[in-house]
This record gives C-alpha cells, sequence and structure tokens, in this order.
C-alpha cells in the first residue's frame, strides 16, 4: 500500500491522455484493473453456488442472497434478471453477489440446479 504522500502525488488528468486511474498510473481507455479483479474473483470461486438467507443490517427483512456463481459480471447480471422474473421479486446484484428479496431459497435452488450449478443451502 502506497503511502499517502504517494497517493496524493499521483497524476489525476493529463491534457495528453485524459483521465488517468488512480492504481496502475495508465489512461482510463488502456486500464485493465477492472478486468484483473474479475479474473481474480473467478479464481478464487470453488463451483458451488451457495444460497442462503439474510436479515443482518436490513431492518428485518429478509434477502436470499447467491454466491459463488462462477459467471462474470455481464453474465451475472442477466442470470440474476432471470431469477428475479422467476421469483416474481426485486433485487440487485452487488460485489458478484446476487440478491434476491424475500426468502425464496427453494425456488432459487431448483432454478440453478435446472441450469447445471451445484447447489448448497448455507446459513439460516
Amino acid at each position: 500500500m502506497p503511502s499517502l504522500q504517494d497517493q496524493l502525488r499521483g497524476l489525476v488528468y493529463s491534457t495528453e491522455h485524459g483521465e488517468t486511474c488512480p492504481d496502475c498510473r495508465q489512461p482510463i481507455t488502456e486500464c485493465r484493473c477492472a478486468e484483473q479483479e474479475e479474473q481474480a474473483r473467478l479464481a478464487e470461486l470453488d463451483g458451488i453456488v451457495r444460497i442462503r438467507r439474510e436479515t443482518s443490517g436490513r431492518k428485518g427483512k429478509g434477502v436470499t442472497t447467491i454466491g459463488g456463481v462462477p459467471l462474470p459480471e455481464a453474465e451475472l447480471k442477466a442470470l440474476a434478471k432471470a431469477l428475479k422474473k422467476r421469483c416474481g421479486t426485486g433485487g440487485a446484484v452487488k460485489e458478484g453477489v446476487i440478491e434476491i428479496q424475500g426468502d425464496q431459497r427453494e425456488i432459487l435452488k431448483a432454478e440453478l440446479e435446472a441450469r447445471g450449478y451445484t447447489v448448497r443451502l448455507a446459513g439460516g
């Protein structure tokens, strides 16, 4: 981790290249940081999709979260859209985790197994 002084001294904008990435110091058009993060996220997955119900930090409202799906971000959003449509509820994709409103674990487990994923129910 660079020191605060190093972080503050970094080039933010260049008239030659435009905006630059703060991490790799490359022009935004040539930056590959997002691709490398995505590849690292996919590399650490074990191939098992975990479905759990969460209520913490949500004012008591239950949310079903699906983690460990080995798909790139664009395909993950498409899968989330299909699952939300199947359940008839809303949801979102946050940091590689699909969130579906309500307790939809059984419906989602059946749907994901039909799509060929290894699924485990985790948590309460």
